[in-house]
């Protein structure tokens, strides 16, 4: 056997290999990969297996314990009979937890390789390749084995994510075939147009250039909280004479001739011209969340120097801007305006429909808000499926995959919008735990609207209520659970997740807020601000909240042992107050009180942006993911890094969403499926 072939220093413990249950073809290359690079002038795959090895590197105190080694090197050398094959050794040493990369033969399978390190082959015995941490630096010299993990060298992914990547091929290619069908008939109308066609043409809704018209004036608002639509009520068109099918106008909707008006168009997107400095708002809140993932996620078990990052965020109150809870604040705003915008919706409809509030038009309603947000929901779902089972992951995918491999099992409390509902270990596509709890308040609009048209003194008993019931139940849920306010020390505070940030019963606040200004600027016959002093007084008591919303998450960093009367009262009360300082704001642009500020929140460069902020919110994350989990080797924390890392992650969403925006998200927006 080859393993008597090693004479420098091999542990003789593995002369009986039945003993160990390594398998004979495992044991037989990985004795030819040590006797081999223990020869004076080794061949060239050993010197690649051995150099793929993590190696212990510099900074262990400030939190470089992982040694990754090189998974591609490892992967690319190639022995007698046998290729490199990374594994990953995780390790327990005193209360150091790290894991370190090996590179042992594709024959050897998780538990063979987990026997090895056990009995010294490759682990504790005398030609150690993985090393304990000095005693200089731990306490404790014995290593304990938590677990072995070994990434496959090819990529088999499963009948379900065939079925998924076959759903997002589907979902790109309908539009693009539409539009190549639409393009062929305008050349065709193009050639064969007279007099008479033209007419007919232009009776039927269709200009010489296919564009559709109708009889009605639409505005939608596209964005991550909702879709106002603002149609008449009247009866569908009659079918194009040329061609005579009902075929084309579903064309016109998937085309991209269709999709692509409009999204980059820098006129205010909202209904009745009014409203502009909500576009402002919205993109200014998306680039504020989109700054926080990028900045936390790679915190989860990317740095090579976590104890220097973490020492530098809790001691400094700059960094509690885009690395702690006030970056979540961004959320409720998007809360806010979905509830300013649902009411605002949902009277436009019962305006159409003759002041008229029936079962039928609260299901028109609803399924209009599913039908908006439901199909890139869908197809961002079906698309990190996907790329979990074809992408060549890196040392680093273990914080990721287990959780987005959770959509195999729950996929279907995303369709059905509940997965906040599910323990935050099984929701499936983590970051869109918000649609289910934004459609969720969604569907008390129409509820909240019943009592205002029936009573308005039942109406504001009830608001009231609702408000005063979701503050307590933020503020005994934070006592009793000992929450944190979400600092980097606490960034995997499962209780905080799983009892608070995601539960539709501690977040309802910002979105009834939102519905109650909604009423009030929709109905409203007379300004609320009338005098400069009003004004000013208002903008100097909105800014001090918010100020001292974002200061206190700093001077609660810590995490409390007990029941803390601070933390309860601030988790409690910190979302409604940040939602009342931002409605503050939009009344104030709205009655000619906004000063610089309006002007800013109205800038025309917000509208596109704004168009394509929904596709911006569910794609991000997966850039993000993508860019730790093919990481080889570890990030440094430095602010400059920290920056280019949001920069490109931004670009990136931009474009993408912009290609997500017309070619998923607008076709199902714009489509109709009646005449109402």
């Amino acid at each position: 056997m080859l393993w008597k072939k090693c004479d420098c220093g091999c542990s003789s413990a593995l002369e009986n290999t039945e003993i160990f249950n390594v398998s004979q073809s495992c044991m037989e290359d990985t004795n030819t990969f040590l006797w081999e690079i223990n020869q004076d002038r080794p061949q060239d795959y050993a010197v690649l297996m051995y150099d793929a090895y993590g190696k212990i590197g510099s900074n262990v105190e400030g939190g470089n314990t992982n040694r990754p080694g090189l998974l591609e090197q490892c992967r690319s050398a190639h022995g007698p009979s046998f290729s490199g094959q990374y594994c990953q050794v995780f390790l327990r040493q005193g209360r150091v937890q790290y894991f370190v990369g090996i590179c042992v033969p594709d024959s050897c399978g998780e538990e063979d390789v987990q026997m090895l390190v056990l009995y010294g082959r490759l682990g504790y015995a005398h030609t150690s390749l993985i090393p304990p941490l000095p005693g200089i630096l731990s306490n404790d010299s014995t290593q304990e084995l938590i677990m072995t993990h070994c990434l496959p060298n090819t990529i088999s992914p499963g009948a379900s994510d065939i079925t998924c990547l076959f759903v997002c091929c589907i979902m790109v290619a309908v539009p693009l075939v539409a539009t190549l069908f639409t393009t062929l008939i305008r050349r065709q109308r193009a050639r064969e147009v007279s007099p008479g066609a033209e007419s007919c043409s232009l009776n039927t809704g269709l200009n010489l250039y296919g564009t559709m018209k109708t009889n009605s004036s639409s505005s939608i608002d596209i964005n991550s909280n909702t879709l106002v639509e603002n149609s008449r009520n009247s009866s569908s068109p009659n079918l194009p004479c040329f061609p005579q099918s009902c075929v084309y106008q579903w064309l016109q909707v998937f085309s991209l001739q269709t999709t692509s008006q409009g999204v980059l168009n820098t006129s205010s997107s909202i209904q009745g011209g009014g409203f502009s400095s909500l576009n402002g708002i919205r993109v200014l809140s998306l680039l504020w969340i989109i700054c926080g993932h990028s900045a936390q996620f790679p915190v989860i078990n990317n740095l090579d120097n976590y104890k220097n990052w973490k020492k530098t965020v809790e001691s400094s109150p700059v960094y509690v801007v885009s690395m702690s809870g006030p970056v979540f604040l961004a959320v409720d705003t998007f809360l806010l305006l979905g509830g300013l915008l649902s009411a605002k919706s949902l009277l436009g409809f019962i305006d159409r429909a003759d002041d008229k509030m029936t079962p039928s038009l609260v299901a028109s309603y609803l399924f209009r808000r599913i039908k908006r947000i439901q199909p890139l929901h869908m197809f961002i779902m079906c698309l990190t499926i996907g790329l979990v089972s074809v992408v060549h992951w890196g040392p680093y995918w273990f914080p990721f995959i287990d959780t987005l491999m959770d959509c195999k099992t729950y996929w279907w409390a995303n369709l059905l919008l509940i997965s906040n509902l599910l323990p935050v270990h099984e929701i499936c596509i983590p970051w869109t735990w918000y649609l289910s709890l934004d459609f969720q308040c969604y569907t008390t609009t129409p509820l909240l609207m019943y009592f205002y048209r029936l009573n308005k003194d039942l109406f504001a008993f009830v608001a009231g209520g609702l408000l005063l019931a979701t503050t307590m139940t933020s503020t005994v849920i934070t006592a009793l659970f000992q929450l944190p306010v979400f600092q980097p020390s606490t960034l995997t505070s499962e209780n905080y997740v799983l009892h608070y940030y995601v539960k539709p019963y501690t977040r309802y606040g910002p979105f009834l807020i939102g519905i109650l200004t909604g009423i009030y600027l929709t109905t409203k016959k007379d300004q609320l601000l009338k005098k400069k002093w009003q004004a000013a007084l208002g903008w100097f008591f909105c800014l001090c909240v918010m100020a001292a919303l974002v200061g206190l998450a700093y001077v609660l960093r810590q995490t409390p042992h007990y029941p803390s009367v601070p933390h309860a009262l601030y988790q409690g009360l910190h979302r409604p107050l940040w939602a009342l300082a931002v409605t503050w704001i939009i009344v104030a642009c709205e009655e000619g009180y906004g000063g610089f500020i309006n002007s800013l929140l109205s800038l025309n460069v917000w509208v596109p942006l704004s168009n394509i902020s929904f596709a911006c919110y569910l794609a991000h994350p997966v850039f993000i993911i993508l860019y730790i989990g093919l990481q080889e080797t570890p990030i440094h924390y430095t602010d400059i890094n920290f920056m280019y890392m949001f920069l490109g992650h931004l670009t990136l969403t931009l474009i993408v969403s912009y290609v997500l925006t017309v070619l998923i998200e607008k076709p199902y927006l714009n489509l109709k499926w009646s005449s109402t």
